[in-house]
């Protein structure tokens, strides 16, 4: 069980810690101190349902196709290992989080629409939660406890975000910072990819 978990929590991390504009929208929402707390309940609440909806559904279906879940094995370790790839990429370039700044305050609704198109408007959310999360999730021996593990990930980032944006703000906004944190995917995801390789 702790395995699955484990796994869970590493996959969503080394995807939701790589800058995006969900993780651009939060900071930027918790910097102005405007409904950043919703706003972070919101986007772990999505990330949860997707990566349930994925792990249980590809679950059922890989289930009663070996071949299916041989693809699915292989195409996932494929995808990590590019994912970590492109992070080690990432981090041997400069780059730091671009804050919006200047705007008026917006009612709880508004916000939560922008950041429910931020969350669901972009394709990659399908890939990363339905496909990739659900997939590897779906070969574990305790899917549960993966998808535990992977909301587990999206609730530590998100509200860290939004409980320490005053403080992670000048350091988020260094490119060191998000270097070290590449670093740190690549390994996850290196790492997760050579689990499954071994499995097959």
């Amino acid at each position: 069980m702790w395995q699955s978990y484990v796994n869970g929590l590493l996959v969503a991390a080394g995807l939701i810690m790589a800058i995006g504009t969900q993780n651009a929208f939060v900071l930027a929402q918790s910097l102005r101190r405007e409904h950043h707390l919703p706003v972070a309940a919101l986007c772990v609440i999505c990330d949860a349902i997707l990566v349930t909806a994925g792990v249980f559904g590809l679950a059922t279906v890989l289930a009663h196709n070996p071949t299916l879940l041989a693809v699915a094995r292989w195409g996932g370790a494929a995808f990590l290992i590019w994912y970590g790839s492109l992070a080690l990429r990432r981090a041997c370039s400069r780059q730091s989080l671009q804050q919006g700044e200047g705007q008026a305050a917006r009612s709880l609704r508004a916000v939560l629409l922008s950041a429910l198109a931020v969350t669901l408007l972009n394709p990659h959310v399908y890939l990363d939660t339905v496909l990739l999360i659900g997939s590897l999730g779906a070969q574990q021996t305790e899917p549960g406890a993966y998808v535990v593990g992977a909301a587990s990930a999206s609730l530590l980032w998100f509200f860290t975000l939004a409980l320490g944006a005053a403080w992670l703000a000048p350091w988020l906004a260094r490119p060191a910072t998000w270097r070290v944190l590449d670093l740190l995917v690549a390994a996850m995801m290196f790492g997760v990819a050579a689990q499954l390789i071994a499995a097959g």
